[in-house]
């Protein structure tokens, strides 16, 4: 018998619920592993982490390309990490930004109230949508962006 499995009886529940946990770990660990020291995904979050801060943008316009390009993620799977990332990164920033008096709650919450919906709604269409046609919309709100913002900057 393996030495790291405790000798009792197996009625009393705790070799499963060691099996259990060890289970649980190596599911936890696995899927974490990949993510923990990857350079480019740190230096994708510090880019994007940097701009956010700084520019009220992140996730989407730096964090997705750079996903893709960059890190070989494909189009969808860069959107959803995306995604992922958009908690911690607001968080920082209504930390930074809070403490200097600068967030405005009420406008913030209806926002959120909007976008929670709304991200609700496009992650529906994320996971239908052809992997080809996201990438020509995702281009085209990106130039589109960089239009506006040249033409009214």
């Amino acid at each position: 018998m393996d030495a790291t499995i405790p000798k009792v009886p197996l009625s009393s529940g705790r070799v499963e619920k060691l099996i259990r946990q060890t289970l649980v770990w190596r599911a936890v660990h696995s899927r974490l592993n990949p993510f923990a020291l990857d350079p480019k995904l740190l230096a994708i979050g510090l880019g994007g982490g940097l701009l956010s801060g700084l520019l009220g943008v992140g996730g989407g316009i730096v964090m997705v390309p750079l996903l893709v390009l960059w890190a070989a993620y494909s189009q969808r799977d860069a959107h959803a990490i995306s995604l992922g990332a958009i908690i911690p990164i607001s968080i920082a920033g209504i930390a930074a930004y809070g403490v200097a008096g600068e967030v405005r709650y009420g406008t913030a919450i209806a926002l959120a109230a909007g976008s929670i919906v709304g991200a609700r709604i496009g992650a529906g269409f994320l996971a239908r949508i052809d992997e080809r046609l996201l990438k020509v919309v995702f281009g085209t709100f990106l130039v589109g962006v960089a239009v506006l913002l040249g033409v009214r900057g």
